[in-house]
């Protein structure tokens, strides 16, 4: 049974390109998430299990766009593979198929740890920046998103009982970034 050509494109941040990683690469279809890979709840992945089919192969340019976690890489794999699902990672030049010899797995292991190890020095170099800009006095945080007015509609909705997720798609933040805003007016009242 041969079935469709599935691609899933992953970027960090909304300025990147998403195209260049599986350009000139035949596909049926693919799913682009402009999203962290800190863990597996990125929507258009979720859109990308809930469509894809047994006999379908997922292309993914580097096994690193589509988890950075070694635990989440293998769990997915697995899933997809017990679904009769072939995940061809491009970069590595890597196919698991479900029925993957030894080295595979191991491949699949080691490159997922090395993922998983660039991610950690990235967030340490980022921390050692962030406390030195302080240092310097010259690190003033993330500009906020919402200004105060449109803080205190979102809690004044949230304290009537509307729904979160809608909330935070309406004023274009991340439900993250809402509980945010929600305990920084908390802690503020306090």
């Amino acid at each position: 049974m041969v079935g469709q050509r599935i691609g899933y494109i992953r970027v960090s941040t909304t300025d990147q390109n998403p195209e260049r990683q599986l350009e000139g690469i035949h596909l049926d279809r693919k799913f682009i998430d402009k999203a962290s890979a800190k863990d597996v709840n990125r929507p258009e992945l979720d859109s990308l299990v809930s469509f894809i089919r047994e006999g379908d192969t997922l292309i993914v340019h580097s096994m690193d766009r589509l988890a950075r976690n070694l635990n989440d890489l293998r769990d997915l794999v697995k899933k997809l593979t017990d679904r009769g699902i072939k995940v061809e990672f491009v970069n590595e030049g890597l196919v698991f198929s479900g029925e993957d010899s030894p080295m595979a797995v191991l491949l699949l292991s080691v490159v997922g740890a090395f993922a998983e190890f660039e991610r950690s020095l990235l967030k340490e170099r980022q921390r050692e920046g962030i406390a030195l800009a302080k240092q310097r006095g010259v690190y003033r945080g993330r500009k906020k998103v919402l200004t105060d007015e449109q803080t205190y509609q979102l809690k004044q909705r949230v304290l009537q009982g509307e729904n979160k997720t809608a909330l935070a798609k309406e004023f274009a933040i991340s439900r993250e970034t809402l509980y945010q805003y929600l305990k920084q007016t908390e802690a503020t009242e306090g």
